[in-house]
């Protein structure tokens, strides 16, 4: 009766034993991507997988601080230390190709820290083409010089003073579109030339202006806006937008500098001249020939605005660090 027992007993830790294995030997293996992070380059530059495959990246760095980033993703960013390597787990729903980026600045050609991560599939339902950015719906070529044909005299415009004009506005200026589609110069242009405002002086429509483009932009795109500029932008541009940055003309490896030095974001005949279209498509698409990198793969549209909307705060509206006297 023993020797039975023990026999029933053997049976099924081997028939467990068996199932075991046969579950692990059914279960897909996840795979594992060695990301190695140096100046300026991840390598492997272009990864594969397919949509709904979980897989994992282990990010190393090798030659000092860099970051990890996935653009347009909701993956967590995260900083890479020598010897210290990260894993993340991830997993990507839908087919297309995802852009990761360097979030630490590493150097002058920090900005060539990307690659992709390509992933193979078909949607569940057919893909929504994208919208062309506004710069491409309104034709304009943002690689012409844009100077403004006007521009304030006497100091920074005021929003504050501006307000009190605001009753006389037409209701074709108040709207988002009017703002993303016209540069503050053509928009006192066409102010100076509305009856109802006549009688005022030149210096009170550039405050109307500065009404007009602080009503446009919310408070919370202003917040994100920031924080983007502050950890993208500021190393070339400077953080107050003077084109001075720390890495504004340090030389690349290929030893040349920015082949344009960045603008300086608060000078009026640069600024003014320019509609929020136009510096929108610049970041998204790029500046052609002059170093600025393209951040269409890496911003979202809303968040390109967010930042669009910020750079105003160097020419023409206030915020809590950066306002009027």
């Amino acid at each position: 009766m023993v020797r039975r027992s023990f026999v029933w007993l053997l049976v099924g830790l081997l028939g467990f034993t068996g199932y075991v294995l046969f579950r692990r030997a059914a279960r897909p293996t996840q795979r594992i991507f060695t990301l190695n992070a140096s100046r300026f380059a991840f390598t492997p530059a272009v990864l594969r997988v397919n949509a709904g495959e979980p897989f994992t990246l282990v990010l190393q760095a090798e030659d000092g601080v860099h970051g990890f980033a996935i653009g347009q993703s909701e993956a967590v960013d995260v900083d890479l230390y020598p010897g210290q390597p990260v894993r993340l787990d991830l997993k990507f729903d839908q087919p297309g190709t995802y852009t990761f980026y360097c979030t630490r600045w590493c150097g002058a050609d920090h900005w060539r820290m990307r690659g992709v991560i390509v992933v193979a599939g078909e949607s569940a339902a057919s893909p929504t083409p994208p919208e062309p950015p506004l710069f491409v719906t309104l034709g304009l070529d943002i690689d012409a010089p844009h100077p403004a044909a006007v521009q304030p005299e006497g100091g920074r415009p005021s929003p504050r003073r501006g307000a009190r004009l605001a009753h006389l506005l037409p209701d074709e200026y108040r709207s988002r579109a009017y703002y993303e589609s016209h540069s503050p110069a053509e928009a006192w242009l066409a102010l100076r030339v509305e009856s109802a405002l006549a009688a005022e002086d030149d210096a009170a429509l550039w405050d109307l202006v500065a009404y007009l483009w602080q009503q446009a932009i919310p408070p919370e795109s202003l917040a994100e806006g920031a924080e983007l500029y502050s950890r993208n932008c500021a190393a070339c541009h400077g953080v107050q937008g003077r084109g001075d940055g720390l890495f504004a003309a340090t030389p690349t490896s290929e030893g040349f500098s920015a082949v344009t030095a960045p603008p300086d974001l608060g000078d009026p005949a640069f600024a003014l001249g320019a509609s929020p279209a136009l510096w929108q498509g610049k970041i998204v698409r790029g500046g052609m020939g002059t170093g600025m990198p393209s951040w269409g793969a890496i911003f979202t549209p809303e968040q390109s605005w967010a930042l669009t909307d910020y750079l105003w705060t160097f020419s023409l509206i206030p915020t809590e660090t950066r306002s009027n006297p």
